[in-house]
């Protein structure tokens, strides 16, 4: 095991109309004058919106309002976010939304106190050392956005979507968790955020660090409750502590404690960002096509932790070869992706002929000549994985 610095300053408020504590929340962490961001019209249907601002106004908050983010969100809303906060002097950022929102919200957060470009964050030529605070009210248990001081944004000249990773600046100061804010979740939205969760537990768990047992078997648990919890969601969609379940794995599945003392990977993330940006699917449908070729490859080219993926995870019974039990673990992945109507190729992405080369060099360019960690992945190898994906 790796030594490890961990730490999680955001406090999480978990329970039915927890939404009624924003104002509190905003107060408590240093908040005067509020930018609520938020995306299309469902937060205003379902009265969340007025409910937020009811709260904040009882606790003496002014606020404005920024809507319309859109799902794979892009720099212009950025932009505009940036102006209005300078314009109106805001001090604290709340985010009513999921991870687009929670996401924008926090590039908005870095911009307003730089003088500079926003994007040179994303673009690395400059790190984010301080910001407004960010509070967020969950509605998609999905990203993990709301434990996490990561970003992701898409650049429109150019669709470079990049993830910006800050440590604790960006870290959200309070979360609010209410599972019944996401009993209207449709199912195709309920499966992306499954999708994107189990990935993020992936993404740490696939490593060649030694001696990390107790954060494998963390990996391994947050999965097979994924799993569980999902095969109920999918039959009773109104079960609230499925839904429960749920959103607090997304939240542990990005919050940093699966990943504590080992290397990361990611490699699946950064494909699956270009396949997002270029053909704006939605980030957890593009992870249930990508993630299973990336680890259909790695059946190949190191299948270990995939056949301990395979027995641990899906009871795949023991085999001394360990690529035919990678195999049979990467098949009931592919399974459980489709029992809960995810797309697991291209094609049933609605992607029938991708310019693949085109992926590979956009890749390329925003992340460098090698990807991942596992294996390391040059481009002949992210061809290969593309390919496996059609």
């Amino acid at each position: 095991m790796n030594g490890f610095v961990f730490q999680s300053a955001t406090e999480f408020v978990f329970g039915r109309e927890t939404e009624g504590k924003t104002g509190e929340l905003t107060a408590k962490y240093g908040g005067n004058k509020a930018l609520i961001v938020y995306g299309k019209g469902h937060v205003i249907a379902s009265g969340l919106l007025a409910r937020v601002e009811k709260s904040l106004t009882g606790s003496g908050i002014p606020y404005i309002e920024l809507g319309g983010v859109e799902p794979n969100p892009t720099d212009h809303k950025v932009y505009e976010g940036i102006r209005l906060a300078r314009t109106h002097q805001i001090d604290f950022m709340i985010a009513v939304g999921g991870g687009s929102v929670i996401d924008t919200a926090k590039a908005i957060a870095a911009g307003v106190v730089y003088a500079g470009d926003f994007w040179d964050f994303y673009a690395g030529t400059i790190p984010v050392v301080e910001a407004l605070p960010v509070g967020v009210v969950l509605t998609i248990p999905a990203s993990g956005s709301e434990a996490s001081g990561n970003s992701v944004i898409t650049k429109s000249d150019g669709l470079h979507k990049i993830s910006l990773r800050t440590g604790e600046v960006l870290r959200p100061r309070f979360s609010i968790m209410n599972p019944e804010l996401t009993l209207s979740l449709s199912s195709w939205q309920t499966a992306c955020g499954i999708a994107d969760m189990m990935s993020h537990v992936m993404e740490r768990y696939f490593t060649n660090t030694l001696g990390v047992e107790i954060t494998d078997r963390l990996c391994e648990g947050v999965l097979k409750a994924i799993i569980d919890a999902a095969l109920v969601v999918i039959s009773d969609t109104g079960n609230y502590d499925a839904r429960a379940n749920l959103m607090w794995s997304g939240t542990v599945a990005h919050i940093g404690i699966c990943g504590v003392g080992r290397e990361e990977d990611w490699a699946s993330h950064f494909l699956e960002h270009e396949v997002s940006a270029v053909y704006n699917v939605t980030h957890g449908a593009g992870l249930a096509v990508i993630q299973p070729a990336w680890l259909t490859w790695m059946t190949v080219h190191q299948p270990e932790k995939v056949a301990q993926f395979a027995a641990r995870v899906w009871d795949v019974p023991e085999k001394r070869d360990h690529r035919l039990m990678a195999l049979e673990g990467v098949q009931c992945l592919k399974n459980f992706f489709k029992s809960i109507n995810l797309p697991t190729t291209f094609s049933e992405l609605g992607i029938d002929h991708p310019d693949i080369d085109l992926l590979v060099s956009k890749l390329h360019e925003d992340k460098g000549d090698l990807i991942g960690n596992y294996v390391k992945l040059d481009s002949r190898a992210v061809h290969e994985i593309f390919e496996l994906a059609k």
